[in-house]
């Protein structure tokens, strides 16, 4: 056995109402054929994200009750900023409501229209809020993350020479930061190694520019590198992080990963004045420095969170728990980018679904057929979240993989309940050709893939007849 039984008892927990297949149509036909749209009371097994989706603890809850909620320099704004300090070693600790928020914040100060931010890959929010500014958000992972078969230690490592040839495309006075991902979200939730991060850190001190962290799912990452990379197995979770942070400047994060909780971020900065123009945007934008737009009990249990994420045993079940829905994914001849991830399994809905091009959507078809046949909730990571407009030449550009992410909310499903995802997802690839494209109705400007509405480019709608 590779991974241990459940670190924790369960004590609470929370009924899930079946709802019919005809319910079901009913409601993707609701949503534009858009699982954002679906009500989470019509989802049986919900893997839309892992994001503030996790079950806390009874000590997190007990940090929710003793809660501080004084407006200004509260005991729990202290808990928070000393527990991050501990892990991620930065001088200046800023609190947001969530990741986004931080990604907002810094881009808002250090970015201006024309720069170019290079990073592993992007994720959905990054992007936009790089682009929100007349940014380019530049992906640079190494070429074997592009690659859905191949099973590799770290698939999430940012490519040197991608990374140099951005450098002498755009020069330096257009790159104000260097971003890295850790795990790689985008690129099927791969890890980053700790050897890649010194590379990647040597090459920005050379061009004098910061590299800054999304460090989303950092203990995940450190797991990873403690178990495949040479030289780390003898490291603690918490020296692996602290050697890893010690590279980079500064960091965002959603604390609704890696933290274990509902809500919450922040964003840590090594540069005074950086970060005295980050808490000024700060106080118009989200709050006052010591709260960030959170609750007093809300920054408690981010810290007590973080504290827990560190444990090796919860974390090996947590990635183990992964690994083996994509074990059981494999016996059932379900394609899915190689190997696990840490935080979810990825299908690779170009290979389970060839006969649709890219321009109708496969992944988001995949995605939709899952909930229609199981009430299974995923989200597409393919041409409907990141399909755009080359600058240049202002031609359209699909991304290099269609995926559809199973992401694992922490500490809340079992076994039997990713044995039935596994299932639905066999079923849906039995579908095959009759299954159709899509198309789309409704788009906004920006971060398309949460509001947009699909419609089936069969007349039948979604599914052929047989």
């Amino acid at each position: 056995m590779d991974f241990p039984f459940e670190p924790y008892r369960i004590k609470v927990v929370e009924r899930i109402h079946r709802v019919s297949r005809e319910e079901r149509a009913a409601h993707l036909e609701r949503a534009g054929f858009n699982v954002f749209k679906v009500p989470s009371d019509a989802i049986y097994v919900d893997l839309l994200t892992d994001s503030g989706t996790s079950a806390m603890s009874d000590l997190q809850w007990g940090a929710l009750m003793t809660g501080d909620e004084a407006y200004a320099c509260s005991r729990s704004f202290a808990d928070f900023e000393s527990t991050i300090k501990d892990i991620f070693g930065y001088a200046h600790v800023i609190p947001t409501h969530q990741g986004r928020a931080a990604e907002g914040l810094l881009f808002s100060v250090m970015l201006k229209e024309g720069d170019v931010v290079p990073n592993n890959i992007h994720f959905d929010t990054t992007r936009a809020n790089v682009e929100h500014v007349g940014a380019t958000a530049l992906d640079c992972v190494c070429d074997e993350g592009l690659d859905p078969t191949l099973e590799a230690p770290f698939k999430g490592n940012m490519s040197l020479a991608k990374l140099r040839r951005a450098f002498e495309r755009y020069g330096r006075e257009r790159i104000p930061l260097v971003m890295l991902t850790i795990t790689n979200n985008s690129g099927g939730g791969q890890p980053v190694s700790l050897a890649n991060v010194r590379e990647v850190a040597a090459f920005c001190r050379e061009m004098g520019v910061p590299l800054v962290f999304d460090a989303c799912r950092f203990a995940e990452n450190a797991w990873f590198i403690q178990q495949r990379e040479a030289g780390c197995a003898d490291k603690t979770i918490l020296e692996i992080c602290r050697e890893m942070f010690a590279l980079g400047e500064g960091c965002t994060m959603s604390a609704k990963k890696d933290a274990l909780v509902n809500i919450g971020g922040f964003l840590c900065l090594n540069d005074p004045e950086l970060a005295r123009e980050v808490t000024n945007l700060l106080i118009l934008r989200e709050g006052f420095p010591t709260y960030g737009g959170l609750a007093g009990r809300d920054l408690a249990a981010v810290a007590q969170g973080l504290r827990e994420v560190l444990d090796p045993d919860y974390l090996a079940y947590r990635i183990g728990q992964v690994a083996r829905l994509g074990r059981r994914l494999d016996e059932l001849g379900v394609p899915f980018l190689r190997p696990a991830g840490g935080h979810a399994i990825y299908l690779d809905a170009r290979k389970a679904l060839p006969h649709i091009p890219q321009e109708e959507f496969p992944a988001q078809v995949f995605t939709a057929a899952l909930y229609l046949e199981g009430g299974v909730r995923a989200v597409e990571i393919g041409s409907l979240m990141f399909e755009h407009k080359d600058p240049e030449t202002g031609r359209m550009v699909h991304p290099a993989m269609e995926l559809v992410r199973l992401a694992v909310p922490r500490r809340v499903y079992t076994h039997t309940q990713l044995d039935y995802v596994a299932e639905i997802c066999a079923r849906v690839m039995e579908l095959g050709k009759r299954l159709v494209g899509l198309e789309i109705t409704y788009q906004p400007p920006a971060l398309r893939h949460f509001t947009a509405s699909l419609r089936p480019l069969g007349a039948a709608g979604l599914i052929r007849e047989a």
